[in-house]
């Protein structure tokens, strides 16, 4: 279960809550049944509330939302795609640490 913090996102409430974000937004293109997806998912929950206020955390469920995962063309999952002022300014593929996501949210809110 996604904490609180993590917006579940869709393809009719992309636009406004990522792409007219007034902070960055970290956004997971995810399925139910992808292993590696269920492994992030708790980092996940832990950032969006280390770094609430900062950075908003955001899942797109790919079955359910295949335009967007088209659109940017995720082609394995998880990919991780870091929004900042409507753009992509980072994008991950893959289990990450939390370490390594957190060096890129410092980054790009620094």
């Amino acid at each position: 279960m996604a904490s609180l913090n993590v917006l579940n996102l869709t393809e009719t409430t992309f636009s406004d809550q990522v792409l007219n974000s007034a902070h960055p937004i970290l956004v997971d293109f995810w399925a139910e049944w992808c292993g590696p997806c269920k492994m992030i998912a708790p980092i996940l929950d832990e950032l969006a509330e280390e770094y609430s206020g900062r950075v908003a955390i955001g899942k797109v469920d790919v079955d359910s939302n295949q335009n967007l995962a088209v659109q940017y063309g995720v082609s394995a999952i998880p990919t991780l795609l870091l929004f900042k002022g409507g753009h992509v300014v980072e994008q991950l593929r893959g289990l990450r640490s939390k370490k390594d996501l957190k060096t890129v949210l410092d980054k790009v809110i620094a």
